[in-house]
């Protein structure tokens, strides 16, 4: 089947995408591609993830049904790339399904990651 679109960027929105950029660049050592006061782009050949400044933002509930997308990454240690994580500002969540196949944390601005090996 042929491709009607190719994706190239996944964006979310947010309350202040500067440091919620510089959270995604040390979880993916990805570069900035552009930025403005509202808006930063980072990326390393494929798709990017950008980060849009929306007022009154909220982030989703966990568990809720208000959750609408996630981003998932694969790591090679589980516990050490959580306790890095936690470190430069997300957060676990006591709800944690998959029974320790994976963590689900919320970055600094509450959107939800999973992280799995």
């Amino acid at each position: 089947m042929t491709a009607l679109a190719q994706l190239t960027t996944i964006v979310l929105d947010c309350a202040d995408p500067v440091p919620l950029a510089e959270f995604y660049r040390a979880v993916t050592g990805w570069k900035v591609i552009s930025s403005d006061a509202d808006s930063v782009y980072l990326g390393d050949e494929g798709v990017q993830i950008a980060f849009v400044r929306v007022e009154g933002y909220e982030p989703p509930g966990w568990p809720g049904t208000d959750k609408q997308a996630h981003l998932d990454f694969q790591v090679a240690d589980l516990d050490l790339a959580v306790k890095q994580l936690l470190a430069l500002g997300a957060t676990k969540p006591e709800f944690q399904p998959g029974e320790g196949s994976w963590t689900v944390l919320a970055d600094p601005q509450g959107h939800l990651l999973c992280l799995a090996v």
